[in-house]
């Protein structure tokens, strides 16, 4: 496979991999979603490697609203990631030995079975393999709609995903066709997904949501736009939002700049929230120009954005009043 270098470099950075390549592997399923300004998932992410030494041959976690909850390997290895999910699963010993027993005993023998059906497929020997997986659902909480989603990536590219309305294969390659008729042929595995997507997944999600209420609030920023100097570039700042799972970016004319400027990080405020800024190098901005530019805010889960204008009187400056206007 083309990627089989770079898997083989991957080290004991197995996680980074599992995390960065399931987000892209699911970028567009998982932020499509236009029809409410708030989303809750439950996402259960699994990656199966072989031919990798010194790192867990299956890495698995879960993930609510992306607050990472559990982690297990197949060195028995199981961890629960904040006080918070202690607390929950005190309350609940049954849902953690669930995954404890799915984690130990169901994933090491389902997903070799995978891996070894997918090389076969492939007319692939033994090497540096992975397969990645993810599957569980988002409720929105305003019209309690429930999507579940399923899919599997191998060798860091897209293989399969599940259609939760029909239940039916659908192959993101060529080569996965074949993938799609063989498991068409047996119902065992579509079932077990109808039963996840429509009876397990949006129970389990409702219970976490309701539970960890406290920590998967949804906190907006203000928007303020700073400058310096009549020279210094503009910095849009959006201060006192929660989580931290967001984005600020400066567009011209709706299309995102990744020149003339300058990201910021993440920080913390003192009252648990965040802030971030991003700075617009005004050098390449002529006056008349000015409108065509705006900093949109964005939260995830959250459908609406904030946009500010670039206007002069929404700046707020060193050498002037200027007075820090909403957005």
């Amino acid at each position: 496979m083309t990627n089989r270098k770079q898997l083989s470099q991957l080290g004991p950075s197995l996680t980074r991999l599992h995390h960065i390549k399931m987000r892209t592997l699911l970028l567009l399923l998982l932020f499509s979603h236009v029809s409410s300004p708030v989303l809750h998932s439950l996402k259960h992410f699994i990656t199966a490697s072989t031919g990798i030494p010194n790192i867990p041959e299956i890495v698995a976690t879960v993930e609510v609203d992306e607050l990472l909850m559990v982690y297990c390997d197949s060195n028995k290895k199981m961890d629960v990631k904040h006080d918070i999910a202690n607390l929950f699963f005190i309350k609940s010993p049954e849902r953690l030995e669930s995954y404890r027993h799915r984690c130990f005993q169901v994933l090491p023998n389902s997903l070799k079975a995978y891996t070894s059906s997918l090389m076969s497929l492939f007319i692939e020997s033994e090497g540096v393999h992975v397969l990645q997986t993810v599957e569980g659902c988002e409720w929105d909480d305003e019209t309690d709609v429930l999507k579940g989603f399923a899919r599997f990536g191998y060798d860091g590219e897209d293989l399969l995903e599940l259609d939760p309305n029909t239940f039916t294969w659908i192959a993101l390659r060529p080569e996965a066709v074949n993938i799609t008729l063989r498991w068409e042929a047996g119902k065992d595995l579509s079932e077990r997904y109808k039963t996840v997507f429509t009876l397990m997944c949006p129970e389990q999600l409702k219970t976490y949501v309701e539970d960890l209420k406290d920590i998967l609030r949804t906190d907006l920023p203000s928007v303020s736009l700073l400058q310096k100097t009549p020279s210094s570039p503009v910095s849009c700042l959006a201060t006192g939002f929660y989580p931290h799972r967001a984005s600020l970016v400066w567009r011209k004319d709706g299309e995102e700049l990744h020149e003339e400027v300058d990201h910021g990080e993440i920080l913390p405020n003192h009252d648990g929230t965040f802030q971030m800024s991003v700075d617009l190098k005004l050098s390449s901005v002529t006056p008349e120009d000015w409108t065509r530019y705006d900093c949109v805010f964005q939260l995830s889960g959250v459908n609406e954005d904030i946009i500010t204008k670039l206007e002069k009187d929404r700046i707020r400056t060193n050498w002037g009043k200027s007075e820090i206007r909403g957005c």
